[in-house]
């Protein structure tokens, strides 16, 4: 009986359920950002994974010149 089938179905659906938990918490997905920065800005180098994530923090939380922001 061959088990990878299976699994391999549920590939796409545990990505789909890490995104949307990642999302609930503020966090895009870096993948679908680069596709994004290679279609829409092919002229620019896209950030780094770290530098990505710390954009998207201090886009949420008001970053390091504007103080803690909770909502």
């Amino acid at each position: 009986m061959n088990t990878a089938a299976p699994a391999a179905g549920l590939r796409p659906w545990l990505r789909c359920l890490c995104d949307t938990a990642r999302l609930m918490v503020g966090q895009p997905n870096y993948d679908i950002y680069l596709e994004h920065a290679r279609r829409q800005h092919p002229d620019q180098a896209p950030m780094s994974r770290t530098e990505f994530f710390r954009n998207r923090e201090a886009a949420r939380f008001g970053g390091s010149t504007r103080g803690f922001r909770c909502c």
